[in-house]
């Protein structure tokens, strides 16, 4: 009895240092982080920096609070966060079953291919006045084009994940005579999730930049609108604070994919 309880407690030295590990990394990048906004603070300080253009970051800091107390940032922030959420999800909708149709059958590869080079190599930006020319300055030409530039890079890696499931993989399903539907539900699918999810990574970020690009051109709320509001008026701490907003949103909406991916190829991680 003894023997077996000293063996159900080995597990957890490891989980122990596989933490403290993870709060190091942690702190190693916290310092860097912290070093950064310290330099930001001094620079405009010392004159170094011009501080009417380029203010300490805690003025930034205040003007960001200040904008949070007002409501003004949640209007803002709340405008962009749905428009990019819209796009986002309606590509994922289209773009990972087209991909996998792609990716899996040759004849539609063949159908589809002429069209995704030309469209691929296509900026979503240079489309924007095309866009706002058919559906207006609204709310629809600005999830639309999220929707284009979210598009493309998920559709291109779902399509590359299919075509690069191992052999071996659907050699050993195919012989155990398994229908198509299951191969492809059991292992096609399974062995293409984390490049698809690289893909949906990589759009999530392009979601946040073309739009609040998009927002800088016939807008009245959203992040793009706050930067370019706050620069046409020389107020300059405002909009600095808008471009921190967006970074944190960029870094929120990375992790949250990481988390999710991590769920998802949860059989793929060891186990410790």
């Amino acid at each position: 009895m003894v023997t077996v309880h000293k063996a159900l407690q080995q597990p957890q030295p490891k989980k122990k240092r596989a933490s403290s590990s993870g709060i190091a990394k942690l702190l190693k990048q916290s310092i860097v982080l912290l070093l950064f906004f310290i330099v930001w603070e001094i620079l405009p300080k010392t004159g170094f920096v011009d501080q009417a253009f380029f203010p300490a970051f805690s003025e930034v800091a205040v003007a960001w609070w200040n904008l949070l107390l007002s409501g003004s940032l949640w209007e803002h922030f709340s405008a962009s966060i749905l428009r990019s959420l819209a796009g986002f999800v309606l590509a994922i909708i289209i773009a990972i079953p087209l991909g996998l149709l792609i990716g899996w059958y040759p004849l539609v590869r063949d159908l589809f291919n002429p069209i995704l080079e030309v469209f691929r190599n296509t900026a979503a930006l240079a489309l924007l006045p095309v866009f706002i020319l058919f559906l207006g300055i609204g709310e629809t030409s600005k999830i639309a084009i999220v929707l284009f530039a979210c598009t493309f890079p998920i559709l291109l890696n779902t399509i590359a994940a299919v075509k690069n499931v191992d052999p071996l993989l659907i050699k050993s399903a195919r012989s155990m005579n398994i229908s198509s539907f299951k191969l492809f539900y059991k292992v096609i699918l399974p062995a293409s999730i984390p490049m698809i999810f690289t893909g949906v990574r990589m759009a999530g970020a392009g979601a946040i930049l073309v739009l609040i690009a998009a927002e800088m051109v016939g807008a009245k709320a959203g992040l793009g609108y706050l930067i370019t509001y706050s620069q046409y008026n020389f107020l300059i701490p405002e909009m600095y604070a808008g471009i921190v907003t967006i970074s944190l949103l960029g870094l929120a909406i990375n992790y949250g994919l990481l988390a999710v991916e991590r769920y998802f190829t949860r059989w793929q991680q060891p186990v410790q």
